[in-house]
């Protein structure tokens, strides 16, 4: 009887905790960066950390309900969820609320949600399913289109609601194909196009193209077997139609605002004058966000002590630009510790990952810690401006009840999967 009682405890702690760190630091920066001052009620609902309290309290509700169902059930009803969760996604092409020029959330009385949150754990669970079932190999052509449908048909949903942070995630799912045996091709494909689309912004046309013939003609001649000539022109001749294509595409596709996210990324304007008017305007979170991390030093200015926190001068720093409230207020040290806290939880889910029994629980795993990186990854990359600018909320720690409730169910039925395992005898 004890044995029986004490099976339904066996969760892994670690993960637990983990998460509960980034939580619990992630609301004391909410608060920072949207206390005004005044008499402090905790609860107040009219503030964001009053508000975030709440979405924090109502997730141990879910926790429990998450872990207190049959690990089978998340497995056998994978598909059903996903299903729901592409109905939500479409339905917000009627019913959904704009904010900030995205139709991603349902108003609901005076809360909001956001269903695109939510669909990337959907996700995760219809490509653990599809990629377990014993007729499934993900070698074969067949089985890699319909896994890649299952992943592109929510990313072109949240695409055309103008999410465009949102559907960058939807890359993290190579990381789990290519553990469950995904050919590399398509990982060297992936980096070749990357590489080429920023030489060619960058350099443009010419440059790129001399540089991809160069690096064709040395891997011919330093491959032991020669690939035949024809194909190397042929190769060749793919990257200088996908170097002219990218720049049609950056020019003549991309709204002027994302044109200008990539062109200050990039530092391709070089005229002065234009490059102060866009940190007045479009990259002024940014760059506010960059002054307040290198004003924070190495120990920082301490917890409600950051001038440019408390002057607001970051907007919506409470959100995306959450880092950036780290950064000033806990410095340098405080910053490394949230970056470690994130890496230990990566590497805790991978390692319990490579554990499971389960094929459906091992690629779930490889799931949860691939959305957990691209975001962590993005998000702070954004907020030092090592990457262009991309809406993306920092998992566990930004504000938002549907990115909180939406981490935390990714991440508990992950722990519920895994507690299966631990608890089989």
């Amino acid at each position: 009887m004890v044995r029986e009682t004490n099976r339904h405890f066996k969760f892994d702690w670690i993960t637990i905790f983990l998460f509960l760190l980034l939580v619990g630091f992630g609301w004391l920066n909410i608060f920072s960066a949207s206390h005004t001052g005044e008499t402090i009620d905790y609860f107040d609902l009219s503030q964001p950390y009053g508000k975030q309290l709440i979405f924090i309290l109502l997730t141990f509700g879910l926790i429990i309900l998450i872990l207190s169902v049959e690990a089978k059930f998340y497995e056998r009803f994978s598909s059903i969820i996903y299903i729901i969760s592409m109905v939500s996604l479409v339905g917000l092409f009627l019913f959904g609320k704009n904010v900030n020029g995205a139709t991603s959330w349902y108003a609901i009385g005076g809360m909001t949600l956001q269903p695109s949150e939510f669909a990337k754990a959907a996700t995760a669970l219809a490509v653990a399913k599809y990629i377990s079932d014993l007729n499934t190999d993900i070698k074969q052509l067949k089985d890699q289109l319909q896994t890649f449908t299952i992943i592109i048909i929510p990313a072109l949903l949240v695409l055309l609601q103008n999410d465009t942070g949102s559907t960058v995630v939807y890359g993290a799912f190579f990381f789990v194909l290519y553990r469950e045996g995904l050919p590399k091709i398509f990982l060297t494909l992936g980096v070749v196009v990357i590489f080429l689309s920023l030489f060619s912004l960058k350099f443009g046309f010419l440059i790129t193209t001399i540089i991809a013939a160069i690096s064709i003609v040395a891997l011919y001649f330093l491959s032991k077997k020669k690939p035949p000539i024809v194909m190397s022109l042929i190769v060749l001749l793919l990257c200088m139609g996908l170097s002219f294509s990218v720049k049609f595409f950056y020019q003549d596709i991309l709204k002027p605002h994302q044109q200008d996210r990539i062109s200050l990324w990039l530092r391709l304007e070089k005229d002065p004058e234009k490059l102060e008017q866009m940190k007045k305007t479009f990259a002024y979170n940014l760059n506010e966000s960059e002054k307040a991390i290198s004003s924070g030093g190495i120990s920082g200015k301490g917890f409600l002590e950051g001038t440019r926190t408390t002057g607001k001068f970051v907007p919506e720093q409470h959100t995306d630009y959450i880092f950036s409230t780290v950064g000033e207020e806990w410095g340098f040290i405080g910053s490394a510790l949230v970056v470690v806290t994130f890496v230990l939880l990566l590497l805790r889910i991978l390692h319990l990952a490579e554990l499971q029994k389960s094929q459906f629980s091992r690629v779930y795993g490889y799931g949860v810690a691939s959305i957990i990186f691209m975001h962590f990854l993005i998000n702070i990359g954004m907020v030092m401006g090592l990457i262009p600018t991309i809406g993306i909320p920092l998992p566990m720690f930004s504000y938002g009840g549907s990115g909180l409730w939406a981490f935390t169910f990714l991440l508990f039925v992950f722990i519920k999967l895994d507690s299966n395992r631990i608890n089989e005898w």
